[in-house]
């Protein structure tokens, strides 16, 4: 939020009927001691397991491991992704100090080596972070580190967005989105 919301919301609430700010501040308690993480994803969730993990049609083979609980929404949006997701609350960045101790890698880590154990690894692991600095360092330090425990290791593709203008898109945009070029199909008559 910023300055500005706060001073709108504020105002907003110095002028609310008492009852009405009250209520307001008894939903955000609420939310606070209510909402909780997965136990399993990370997730923001009402009860031990968000839904999707709660969701048995789930393809239970495929991760796809995002930076925020955010993103999984915007994801969900798409229903393009029918596996289960894992949050880590964060990307690494030395520069900041946040370290992969300070994100839940350890427990994807432990999900992938616990299922490579019972003989069903993982037939696919979507690394869908944030194409900045820090969330490319976190997929590749992923990458590494899941690389032994599942059959396959998957990156979202990157390049120019729909809509969008090559005339407005910087170079490593461009040079990604040439990377990921693929074969242009064409309906039969």
């Amino acid at each position: 939020m910023g300055p500005k919301t706060a001073q709108r919301l504020t105002y907003h609430l110095l002028r609310a009927p008492e009852a009405e700010a009250r209520m307001l501040a008894s939903a955000l308690i609420a939310v606070r001691d209510e909402v909780v993480y997965c136990e399993s994803c990370f997730n923001i969730s009402a009860g031990p397991l968000c839904p999707i993990c709660a969701d048995p049609s789930r393809d239970d083979s495929r991760v796809c491991v995002v930076e925020e609980p955010l993103d999984v929404l915007a994801l969900e949006r798409t229903a393009a992704f029918k596996g289960r997701y894992h949050v880590l609350h964060g990307a690494i960045s030395p520069m900041d100090g946040v370290g992969p101790d300070r994100l839940r890698i350890r427990e994807l880590l432990e999900r992938a080596a616990e299922r490579c154990r019972a003989g069903a690894p993982y037939a696919e692991v979507v690394l869908a972070t944030n194409p900045t600095l820090e969330g490319e360092a976190t997929a590749m330090y992923l990458a590494e580190r899941l690389g032994a425990d599942v059959d396959s290791i998957t990156r979202i593709a990157r390049g120019i967005p729909v809509g969008g203008d090559l005339e407005y898109a910087d170079e490593v945009t461009l040079v990604r989105a040439m990377q990921g070029r693929r074969a242009f199909e064409v309906a039969e008559r």
